[in-house]
């Protein structure tokens, strides 16, 4: 009976195993913050004192020196393959059909979850101009692979 639990318990691992490594390649999360002139999304590591100086940015465009996207992936180690995060943005200036594209090589020295900030800094939002809308896909090559975006997208 104990060779019996011992041979359940190895198939249980092994099923863990190989679901993990058949994980799909995606964006996670995408986290939109706007900076200030000094290049701070939050005055604390506090999660609602950053909500509160989001809002103070929001309604005070003066007071922006540009914006970052903090963007959670995952994909598999393969080799020769080569990702990258593409950064759409709808904005006042930059219509949905023609939208301003940022493409951000990714370092694939780990098959586990990375972060990737994507920092847009204050002359180039000057060109921008206010972000009605904004999608990040993943690419292998000319692939995409997975996508999250705003609402308004």
């Amino acid at each position: 009976m104990t060779w019996l639990l011992r041979l359940g318990s190895a198939l249980a691992l092994w099923a863990s195993l190989a679901t993990t490594q058949a994980a799909p390649d995606e964006v996670i999360k995408v986290l939109p913050h706007f900076l200030d002139r000094n290049g701070k999304h939050a005055l604390s590591p506090s999660l609602f004192e950053r909500d509160a100086y989001q809002a103070i940015l929001r309604e005070s465009p003066e007071k922006r020196g540009g914006m970052q996207f903090d963007v959670q992936w995952k994909a598999r180690k393969i080799a020769g393959r080569t990702l990258k995060l593409r950064l759409e943005l709808v904005t006042d200036r930059y219509p949905k059909g023609q939208p301003f594209l940022a493409d951000i090589e990714l370092d694939r020295s780990s098959r586990f979850g990375r972060w990737k900030r994507i920092r847009l800094e204050a002359p180039l939002m000057a060109r921008l101009g206010e972000v009605v809308a904004w999608r990040v896909t993943l690419h292998d090559g000319v692939h995409e692979l997975s996508s999250r975006q705003s609402f308004l997208w």
